[in-house]
């Protein structure tokens, strides 16, 4: 399940350090290309909203396995694509379908002994944010083998591997909500009002991510430029930096099960504002810069898969019933978050450059800890108003 969720998601990664040789070969302008990203984006969120509360509705290994087989399907559009149209719809539907994953961990959660919950799903997601940062890499070391659509290629065979592997080995699990598809939409929305632990976490989760997105958005600006001037696969490397923090998943989870939820999330929270002190020492260029920059990116990424897999344990335990309806909610205010994260980048790059990014992360940092005190508040406060 851990490879599954990993190899979902790095379809709608591959693309961002190949937009310039995608772009040559179809013949592209530089805003046609870029618009790769934001249709993965957009599919990605819409099968967030559309497809992850089917979980809650339907026998779940069967929908895994189909969403995992239509990633596949997909994959071959972008991989064959004669022109943009098509290259930019087999992207958005891999997007759409790639929320296998967001499937499969509620799955993951509720096959799990409560003890155990949380190491389970700490070990999903290993493999998921595996995949979100370790695609770059691949996709610059596969292309230079054999081109930009041999990353396509792999991608879908293995993915094709994997639906069958998830047929063959997961067990099937039915827990139907009762209610047909519009109503189940309507109460995911619905659950944002009804339970404040999912809002106060949702806050935590999108905060979080924006600030991952910041950081990996303008990362390779800062390795591009005269700071460091590395090349593109140089750059792409840099996912291996990152995939060292992500083992923090499995901890965070172990920990989580040993009731220290709520303090790993605040550590998280902490380390993260610490992280862009690291990251801004690491803008000038040079030896000591650069160990400081990659030593900031390891706490960052450690830090912010610590307060996500922490405030996945608590939303699952919410409702049992309604898991895949509570992800589907969580996940999709966390994607706001990181779109929201990429877009502002965008913007405070070009006319603040890196000292301009730190102060953004820096910023979103210190509201994650304010969101974090705050839910500390309410939870010390909850049993002397229950008592009254």
């Amino acid at each position: 399940m851990s490879v599954a969720t990993g190899l979902s998601v790095a379809g709608n990664y591959f693309a961002q350090p190949l937009l310039d040789v995608i772009g040559r070969d179809l013949q592209l302008s530089a805003s046609t290309a870029a618009l790769v990203v934001t249709v993965a984006q957009v599919g990605y969120g819409l099968g967030l909203l559309l497809l992850v509360p089917l979980g809650d509705l339907l026998e779940r290994r069967r929908l895994a396995v189909a969403l995992t087989a239509a990633t596949a399907v997909f994959l071959t559009v972008t991989a064959s694509a004669p022109n943009a149209a098509l290259l930019l719809t087999g992207t958005a539907l891999t997007g759409l379908s790639s929320v296998a994953a967001q499937v499969v961990v509620p799955y993951a959660a509720t096959l799990a002994a409560p003890a155990e919950r949380g190491r389970t799903v700490g070990t999903v997601m290993t493999g998921l944010l595996l995949g979100i940062l370790l695609a770059r890499t691949a996709a610059g070391l596969l292309a230079d083998v054999g081109g930009w659509r041999t990353v396509y290629w792999v991608n879908a065979a293995l993915m094709l591997l994997m639906a069958v592997l998830l047929r063959l080995k997961l067990p099937t699990l039915r827990t139907p909500a009762g209610l047909r598809y519009p109503a189940l939409l309507r109460s995911t929305l619905a659950l944002f009002a009804q339970e404040p632990v999912l809002r106060r976490r949702a806050a935590l989760g999108a905060l979080t991510f924006a600030g991952f997105s910041v950081l990996w958005t303008a990362l390779a600006f800062l390795m591009s430029g005269p700071s460091y001037g590395w090349q593109e696969s140089a750059i792409g490397l840099l996912g291996l930096v990152g995939a060292a923090g992500s083992l923090s998943a499995s901890a965070a989870g172990r920990l989580a099960d040993r009731g220290l939820v709520h303090h790993v999330s605040g550590a998280g929270a902490f380390l993260l504002l610490a992280s862009w002190g690291l990251l801004a020492a690491g803008g000038a260029g040079g030896g000591w810069s650069l160990a400081a920059l990659l030593a900031g990116v390891i706490v960052l990424d450690l830090s912010a898969q610590a307060v996500h897999i922490s405030n996945q344990n608590l939303v699952y335990g919410v409702r049992p019933e309604a898991r895949n309806r509570l992800n589907s909610a969580y996940m999709t205010s966390y994607f706001v978050g990181g779109a929201a994260g990429s877009a502002l980048t965008s913007v405070v790059w070009s006319t603040g450059g890196w000292g301009g990014v730190c102060v953004l992360g820096a910023a979103l940092a210190a509201a994650t800890v304010l969101v974090w005190a705050a839910d500390l508040l309410s939870r010390r406060r909850a049993p002397r108003l229950s008592g009254n």
